[in-house]
């Protein structure tokens, strides 16, 4: 009778589970007329709390729901948001910012029935609640930089409209902090409210409101109609009546259901479909560019190849990646522009230059540092360093995880054709990541994703203080001129004064070889072609305010 009672038990919580998924169906096709945008989310999603928004799924989400002081365009430009204006002190060290007094919270329960505006003083509890470490927000880090050991030191409320942030020391990047999902205004008494099930209570700003929410299974955002931002003629956005988010983990499965028509967009190329949408080139086979838009930016993420060049280390001590001219020579030994055409169908930029990747105003493709292909001058390296026919390079592993086998694969057969003798470990990524962070690998596969839309963010890499496992400093650089300019660059305020010197620091490393670029990477999307307004970004993030929809979701 008890094993009944739990079986029946069972079926009820999921025939409930079905009938819920059906209205969330329903809520996206049963009303003729409205423009519904529909993407699939292989990820999932957890929290829907912006302070713990730390991956591109809950900084998707979390774009539609909340606002912050300002944000960035699709050029990476700080623009106003819920902040008018915003002034800076001479000494760089104090923010001023001016806040609209049309913003409202979405309505919800916990306003008893009134509409709630966004004060500044809201914005010091949001603050606040991100740099407790009681919040335990992985986003806490981006006020380390603010004044005082106590947060309440550093976030003022001047008046209802005027919020003060003062720094202890000039941070140029800060205001693109500031736009981070992290930096996001709640209100207190939701967070009082729900507690730890505001992370399902999303109350926010934001162009949508949650709707639904099937766990796994659906989501549905719905058009929140006191928005405050308007397009260029006077009209309130967002155009989109609802967004409907579906959770199909499998990549293939969902690229099917984008070629039916039944998603609007799917981001980036996964091996399971990459040939089947592009050709060797990068283009969009012939058979879907009647009715799909191919859209390509730089994407902030360098993907590159570490080495340990810490001498107080024992592996170090007995590589010969040890010396500057052998690790000059992985730089020239391959072959960048066929690894992207023949392994990436064409997706990213070969890695010639620095860290800085495209998309970064410091960028320069013809800026005079970096490495080409060129095999004669890799063995030359090698010969000037004692290795070449008669004493060949001793072994060197080169760690990587499934996913970047074949291109690990490619730089293995280049490296040794010009006389290294190179062997791959495959390890898991939470292997890798742990064995990179303490510093027991001498060679090593990696990426950098900007956390914030500035060159420091990639230079920090290299700062000598930095050091793994208390900060990005995977390869164990240190060089003093560099760790003089890098402090330099954090208090100049002149923006073209700053770049000129990111580019100076990017040729240093360059030139010690610490890293092997291997490409700057591109954010790709496909969208159908009735969708419009939808733009692309080197952060990739998801703009849904000013996107329409020429078809409309009619009756089924």
């Amino acid at each position: 009778m008890m094993i009944f009672k739990k079986r029946l038990l069972v079926f009820s919580f999921l025939m409930a589970g079905f009938f819920l998924l059906v209205s969330c169906g329903n809520d996206v096709h049963r009303h003729p007329g409205k423009m519904i945008f529909r993407y699939n989310e292989s990820g999932g999603l957890v929290n829907l709390d912006p302070a713990f928004a730390k991956d591109l799924p809950h900084i998707w989400v979390c774009n539609q729901l909340y606002n912050g002081l300002v944000q960035l365009d699709d050029s990476l430009h700080v623009r106003p948001a819920i902040a008018r204006h915003w002034k800076v002190s001479p000494d760089g060290k104090t923010y001023t910012f001016y806040l609209r007094k049309d913003v409202y919270f979405h309505d919800d329960p916990v306003f008893h029935g009134k509409k709630r505006r966004v004060t500044a003083f809201d914005f010091v509890y949001s603050f606040q609640r991100l740099a407790n470490p009681k919040t335990a927000s992985p986003g806490s880090w981006v006020f380390e930089g603010v004044a005082g050991k106590a947060p309440h030191k550093a976030f003022r409320a001047l008046n209802d409209s005027v919020l003060q942030i003062t720094l202890k020391k000039p941070f140029p990047p800060f205001l693109g902090i500031l736009a981070m999902q992290y930096c996001s205004v709640i209100p207190h008494e939701a967070v009082d409210y729900y507690g730890v099930n505001f992370r399902k209570h999303p109350v926010g700003t934001g162009p949508f409101f949650l709707k639904n929410w099937v766990e796994g299974v659906k989501m549905v955002l719905q058009k929140n109609p006191d928005y405050f931002e308007k397009d260029a003629s006077g009209h309130r956005l967002p155009y989109l009546d609802a967004v409907a988010i579906s959770f199909l983990r499998d990549k293939m499965t969902a690229f099917l259901e984008f070629t039916k028509g039944n998603l609007d967009f799917i981001s980036g190329i996964d091996p399971s479909y990459k040939d089947e949408i592009l050709t060797r080139t990068g283009k969009l086979r012939s058979q879907f560019r009647s009715r799909v838009k191919m859209l390509k930016s730089p994407y902030l993420n360098t993907e590159y190849l570490g080495i340990l060049v810490d001498t107080t280390l024992p592996i170090v001590r007995k590589s010969p990646l040890r010396i500057k001219a052998v690790r000059q020579a992985v730089n020239y030994a391959f072959d960048r522009k066929k690894m992207i055409k023949y392994l990436r169908n064409g997706i990213g930029i070969p890695g010639n230059e620095g860290i800085i990747p495209a998309g970064m105003p410091a960028f320069d493709a013809h800026a005079g540092y970096g490495y080409h292909y060129d095999p004669e001058k890799a063995r030359a390296l090698l010969k000037a360093a004692g290795f070449g026919p008669g004493k060949p390079a001793p072994k060197v592993t080169l760690a990587t995880t499934s996913e970047y086998v074949d291109l690990c694969k490619y730089v293995q057969a280049r490296l040794n054709n010009v006389g290294f003798d190179v062997h791959i470990n495959v390890m898991p990524v939470g292997t890798l990541r742990e064995m990179k962070a303490t510093s027991k690998l001498m060679f090593f596969r990696a990426s950098w994703i900007a956390d914030y839309p500035d060159e420091e963010n990639y230079l920090s890499l290299f700062y000598s203080k930095n050091f793994t496992p208390d900060g990005p400093n995977y390869t164990h650089f240190s060089n003093p001129e560099y760790d003089k300019m890098y402090l330099r660059c954090l208090s100049m305020v002149n923006d073209r004064q700053r770049r000129m010197l990111y580019r100076k620091m990017d040729s240093l490393v360059m030139s010690e070889a610490p890293v092997a670029i291997l490409y700057y990477d591109e954010v790709i999307r496909f969208v159908q072609k009735d969708v419009t307004g939808l733009g692309i970004n080197p952060v990739n993030l998801l703009k849904l305010k000013r996107v329409k929809i020429k078809r409309q979701i009619q009756e089924k």
